[in-house]
């Protein structure tokens, strides 16, 4: 992989049309993958890239401009002349560049992602801006590798190979010579040619490889495609250098470790449930030997000491500010907020996730929390969110 952009993050602005209108997936854009609306996706994946400065979405629909503006975009409205079947990405992007220059009059890149593809990464998007830098390109593009036998058809209507003689011995798909394949998810370009011919192939193109699965959401079964990838865990958006460097894991009880629901039974007595792959996600990570790890929950219930003691871990309830509980803890541990993954729901949870050096959410969090957590679990809390970020923990090839 290329190193990441040298360039300075105020040169480079990402770029996301969203209309509101869908003809084959209504209401596209807001549709959940991995409980991510596909924008938010977007929007996260743009604003976890270090060479990108700020991320715009240009649309026509206000429930996609809030939800793009909970994720952390800058929102430009988009005129309805643009926002047709018919108008084209470019047109959309050139109406967006004298708005986004006024935020940066330095703008000198162009980061153009696609919310069909749900799977793009900040590291993926460096790479590609960096890829443009190493060749000296007036454009690049994601691309994946493809092994393909092409065949075409000649005048007679006959089949015919195109990357390979049909009349030959067959060869091995790796013995082929190296062929790619657009991803539709990252294109990136240099302003001024850009503006000069107002086309995304504006001049050289370097491409840039990525190994997310290569997928666009085109129809409802692209889509339930996706959320079953994304529910199968391995694609967390999340460097793995940054992963590696957790070296605790905090998480809130309620809504975390829990459904968020309570039975409570004529006498008083509450009850909530809990998940058995959660249960045994949280045991192959205290068994890693990896990291230091605590149930910190405001709630005072035996059922959150019963509970941590199953999963045989430390617990401190009844906090009402976790931060200061945190800072002592941390301390104890001979660690400091850069190494702690806080894995919270609600808004009693925010002042701790703004400060550990990775924060987590299942995906039913409350709104403001989904709008500020580093990672997005793929499921509910109490419903496998956990399972989930101990998979992709565990496996993390850098930790």
């Amino acid at each position: 992989m290329p190193a990441a952009a040298s360039d300075t993050p105020a040169d480079t602005a990402c770029i996301i049309l969203a209309r509101g209108g869908s003809r084959g997936v209504p209401g596209k854009n807001l549709r959940p993958v991995g409980g991510v609306s596909l924008i938010g996706r977007a929007v996260r994946a743009g604003r976890a890239a270090d060479a990108v400065a700020a991320v715009y979405v240009s649309t026509d629909d206000a429930a996609i401009a809030a939800e793009a503006a909970l994720h952390g975009a800058r929102i430009i409205d988009r005129p309805a002349e643009l926002a047709g079947d018919t108008a084209s990405s470019e047109a959309g992007w050139l109406h967006a560049v004298p708005l986004i220059r006024a935020d940066l009059p330095g703008l000198d890149k162009l980061v153009f992602l696609q919310c069909t593809s749900p799977f793009i990464s900040g590291p993926d998007i460096d790479g590609c801006l960096a890829e443009m830098t190493a060749r000296e390109t007036d454009c690049a593009l994601s691309v994946t590798e493809d092994h393909s036998f092409l065949w075409g058809l000649d005048a007679a209507g006959r089949g015919v190979g195109l990357n390979h003689d049909e009349r030959k011995q067959r060869q091995r798909r790796q013995d082929l010579a190296p062929q790619y394949c657009e991803s539709g998810a990252i294109y990136c370009v240099r302003l001024d040619p850009f503006l000069r011919t107002g086309q995304r192939f504006c001049g050289s193109v370097a491409l840039y490889p990525v190994d997310h699965p290569p997928l666009e959401i085109d129809t409802l079964q692209d889509l339930a495609l996706c959320s079953q990838i994304a529910q199968a865990g391995g694609h967390s958006g999340i460097a793995a250098e940054r992963l590696a460097r957790v070296k605790a894991i905090v998480m809130d009880f309620d809504g975390v470790h829990t459904d968020n629901l309570v039975t409570t039974d004529q006498n008083g007595v509450e009850s909530v449930r809990t998940s058995r792959g959660d249960g045994m996600g949280v045991s192959a990570l205290r068994d890693s030997g990896r990291y230091q790890m605590m149930i910190l929950s405001k709630e005072r219930n035996p059922v959150v000491l019963k509970r941590a003691e199953k999963l045989k871990l430390e617990v401190y309830h009844s906090v009402d500010d976790k931060v200061a509980a945190l800072e002592d803890w941390l301390a104890a541990c001979g660690l400091g907020w850069a190494d702690l993954l806080y894995v919270g729901n609600d808004i009693n949870d925010r002042d701790a996730m703004a400060q550990a050096g990775l924060s987590a959410c299942p995906s039913d969090s409350h709104p403001s929390i989904l709008g500020m957590a580093d990672w997005i679990l793929p499921l509910p809390g109490g419903k496998g969110a956990l399972r989930a970020m101990s998979d992709i923990l565990i496996s993390n090839k850098a930790g």
